[in-house]
C-alpha cells in the first residue's frame, strides 16, 4: 500500500524586539516554548489498517463493516460485509452531493467504518478517464467520511461486472433481474476481492486537513457490543 508522505511542522511566534534589563535567559525559553503549539503531523497509510488486513492479524476480531460501492455513471452498486457475509445491497440512482450523503446515511444504519470503491482500470492496469472521475467523488466523501473517523479506500475493480454477471447466472438470476441489481453484485465482488487480498493493494483515500487525518488515526467511537472489554467496570 502507498504510504503518505510524514511531513511535520510547527509555527513560530512572531519575535518582538525589546530592551529588558536582569532577564533571565532560561526563564525566556521556558516562557517561549511554553506558548508554541503543538506539533501536527500528517498521517502514515501503515497507521490505519483496512479491516480485511486486522482480521487477518486477528481472526477473532469482530469490529468493523465494509461498504463496498461500484461507482457508475448514473448507477452505483452497494454491498455489504458483516463479519464473514458478504451481500449486495442496493442500487442508487444518485449522482454528487446527493450521492455522497447517502452513502454517509446508508453507512450509519449499517454500522460501517469503511468504504471500498470500485477503481476501475484498463487491462494493462493503467487508469482510465473514469478512474479520475472515481477519484474525484472518493476524494469528497473521504473529507466527509473522516469526520466521523470513517475511511475510504480504493480497490481495483477491473473485472468485477464481468464476474458478477457470470454469478448471476450462475444463481439462476433473470434478465431483468440482472438488468436490475448487476452494480450492487460488481460491489459484491469488489468487496469480496478486497477480502481475498485481505486488503494488500487498496489505497486509503486521505483528507487534505491534517485534522480530519488526525480523526481517522483515532477512529470512529468503539461501539460496546464489538468492544465490550473497553466498557467493562
Amino acid at each position: 500500500m502507498a504510504k503518505a508522505m510524514v511531513v511535520e511542522f510547527r509555527v513560530l511566534p512572531p519575535m518582538t524586539c525589546a530592551l529588558v534589563k536582569d532577564i533571565n535567559p532560561l526563564a525566556s525559553l521556558q516562557l517561549s516554548s511554553a506558548h508554541l503549539p503543538t506539533r501536527i503531523r500528517s498521517v502514515s497509510s501503515n497507521e490505519i489498517l483496512p479491516n480485511a488486513l486486522r482480521r487477518k492479524h486477528n481472526p477473532h476480531w469482530t469490529g468493523g463493516f465494509s461498504l463496498g460501492v461500484d461507482l457508475g455513471m448514473s448507477r452505483t452498486g452497494l454491498a455489504l460485509s458483516k463479519g464473514f457475509s458478504v451481500r449486495p445491497l442496493s442500487v442508487l440512482k444518485l449522482r454528487g452531493q446527493k450521492l455522497e450523503l447517502q452513502l454517509l446515511e446508508i453507512a450509519g444504519r449499517e454500522e460501517v467504518d469503511e468504504f471500498i470503491i470500485g477503481l476501475p482500470v484498463s487491462d494493462d492496469g493503467k487508469e482510465t478517464p473514469q478512474s479520475n472521475k472515481v477519484r474525484s467523488v472518493a476524494g469528497r466523501l473521504a473529507a466527509r467520511a473522516a469526520e466521523r473517523g470513517w475511511r475510504v479506500y480504493l480497490q481495483d475493480e477491473h473485472g468485477t461486472s464481468e464476474e458478477a454477471l457470470s454469478f448471476m447466472i450462475d444463481m439462476g438470476h433473470s434478465k431483468s433481474a440482472r438488468q436490475n441489481s448487476i452494480d450492487a453484485y460488481a460491489a459484491m465482488m469488489v468487496l469480496e476481492r478486497y477480502f481475498s487480498m485481505a486488503g494488500q493493494g487498496t489505497e486509503l483515500v486521505l483528507p487534505k486537513q491534517l485534522e480530519l487525518q488526525e480523526k481517522l488515526r483515532t477512529g470512529p467511537p468503539k461501539d460496546a457490543d464489538f468492544f465490550p472489554e473497553d466498557f467493562d467496570g
